[in-house]
Parts: C-alpha cells; structure tokens; sequence
C-alpha cells in the first residue's frame, strides 16, 4: 500500500506519519516536500518515509510525483494555513490553496488509469462557514458558506474542487472540514501553541511575564491533532466517495478559558498579565465555532479520545523542551 502525505512535514502530516507507521503494517509513505522546509516534525522518522521534493504551485512537479508514487491514498494536507498572514498576502494564500489543490487533482485526472485510482482526503477547514448564526449552531455540513479571510475563501476553493473533480472526472475525493486541532508540533503562529510557547518562555525566565493575546471571547470546539488523524484515516476506508463531513472536538471553550487552562498547568510562581495586542486583531474574525459531527461520527464511530488539558501540558511541555 502507497500512501502520498502533502504537507508531510507540518505538524498534521507528522502525526498522520506516527499513526500510520504505528497503526498500518506493510504501508510505504511518500510525502512532498519543498526543498526549503524545516524537517523538524518528521526527524525522527526520516529513514522510514519517502520525501519527494515539489511544489504545489508547480504543475511540472506535481504530476512527476503523482506517475512516479502512483499512490494508493492521498491526504491533502498542504496549504498556506495562517488566517492572519492570508490578509497580508491573499494572492500567495490563493495560490498555493487554489492553484494548488487543481494542481494535484489535475495530475491524478491526467495520470488515472484501470489500475490506477488513488482515494483522495481533501482537508478543508471549518473557516468555510466564516461567522455562522446562534441558530446555526451546532454547524452541519448544510450550514452556508460565508468566508471572512482570504484563507477561508481559498478553502471553500478547495472544497469545491475537490467535489466538482468528483463529479465531473470522478476522481474518488472525499471531503474534511476540519474544526480547530492542535498538539505538540504546532507553530507559534497559532494561538493554543503561542500560548504555551510564552507561558515556557517566561517560566525559564526569558520573557518578561506579560502574555500577549489577540481576542480571547471567541468560541472554539478543540480537538487533539493525534485523534484527528485517526479520523482522518478512518475518512477514507469508512466514508463515502464525493461526499463531505465535519471533523471536530468536544470540548468547547472561549479562547479565553483556553488561555486560563494553559495557565493552570504553569510552574510560575508570579502573576502573569494578560495584554492585548492589536496586532493580533483580525480585520474581519470568526467567534463561534461549535462542529456537528453527527454525519461523520455515524459512519466511522470515531470520537476523540485525548482530553482537552492533557492536549494542552504536552504541548507546554513541548515548548519547555524547546525553549
């Protein structure tokens, strides 16, 4: 079995890595890999996988891969994924999602065969219902698109590729939209992992103990990246082909209760003070996400299994590690 990871070297695609070598005997893992990105995530596993270098953005590339691999699965998990950096540069962010995503749907179109016909998980993001209704909450797959960013709207981009190769091509995509996920290996660009990276700085005394934080009345479901590749696994062996299904937590907090649990699991023995940071305020932001993964959950039984807080002190103890 030939499983092809975009993305292989985010902190997503390393985990998806760990469950599979663990969890899938007999597989071979390729993952494409641009030749300038940090391999940190998947050091510890780099005799066991297959890094082909390319570019989403390079069709060239892209399509050499997919004839040389010609994989079995294929989990999409490359993007441009920052919210914030999307504002300061949407047309790269549409780019590498847009572009991109066609890119590879295109190469496995141009490369199918009778006996070649990979099953394709295209992981998209609950930012595609942008700012839902009180009355759309819990959101299901039904709930409208309404995209506040320009990543958000190239991930409705990607959502709508994938289906429309479905339907056109019958390319065998499934789809994900996935709710907010973290764990150890998270870049500290994203809040759960920025908080815990000042939290270890300022215990080891290289920070003075002022927290910096964005909007903290925002309303997130967590979930655990290393039950989100369980899932993610169990997508495309248990879920139907063309279709789409929410991925989320279950634990539901204001990413200010978030940032109070993280504190409580501090060895710092002063008083933190918590200090807004304007630029760390979004243009247009998205404050309640709250997952109905009824669809998802009836078809494969998957539930997370990682409590929130334990999510939270491996990630602190990640960053202690790395500070």
């Amino acid at each position: 079995m030939k499983i092809l990871i975009t993305g292989i070297t985010g902190f997503v695609g390393s985990h998806l890595v760990d469950f599979l070598l663990k969890e899938v005997p007999n597989c071979e893992i390729y993952g494409l890999c641009r030749w300038r990105s940090p391999l940190d995530n998947i050091k510890h596993v780099l005799d066991k996988v297959h890094l082909i270098h390319g570019d989403l953005t390079d069709y060239i590339s892209i399509e050499k891969m997919i004839r040389d691999v010609r994989p079995d699965y294929v989990f999409h998990l490359a993007s441009q994924s920052l919210v914030p950096y999307s504002f300061t540069a949407p047309i790269a962010t549409l780019d590498t999602n847009c572009q991109g995503t066609c890119n590879l749907l295109e190469a496995v179109k141009n490369t199918r065969s009778d006996n070649f016909d990979p099953i394709i998980a295209a992981i998209t993001s609950s930012e595609v219902y942008g700012q839902v209704k009180e009355e759309e909450i819990p959101i299901n797959e039904n709930c409208p698109f309404r995209p506040a960013s320009p990543y958000a709207v190239s991930k409705v981009c990607q959502d709508m590729l994938a289906y429309q190769y479905y339907v056109s091509w019958g390319i065998k995509t499934i789809r994900a939209r996935m709710f907010s996920h973290t764990s150890p290996r998270r870049a500290d660009v994203f809040v759960a992992s920025n908080f815990a990276k000042q939290i270890a700085l300022i215990e080891k005394n290289k920070q003075s103990p002022i927290i910096k934080v964005g909007n903290l009345d925002s309303v997130r479901t967590f979930a655990d990246a290393r039950d989100t590749v369980k899932a993610y696994w169990m997508l495309v062996n248990q879920c139907d082909i063309g279709e789409v299904y929410n991925i989320g937590g279950v634990e539901t907090m204001t990413i200010g209760k978030m940032l109070n649990m993280l504190i409580s699991l501090s060895n710092f023995s002063g008083e933190y003070i918590i200090q807004t940071d304007p630029a760390r305020l979004r243009p247009s932001d998205v404050t309640l996400q709250i997952p109905d993964c009824t669809k998802f959950i009836s078809k494969t039984g998957w539930k997370p299994e990682i409590p929130f807080i334990q999510t939270l002190e491996d990630l602190l103890n990640y960053w202690r590690e790395k500070v």
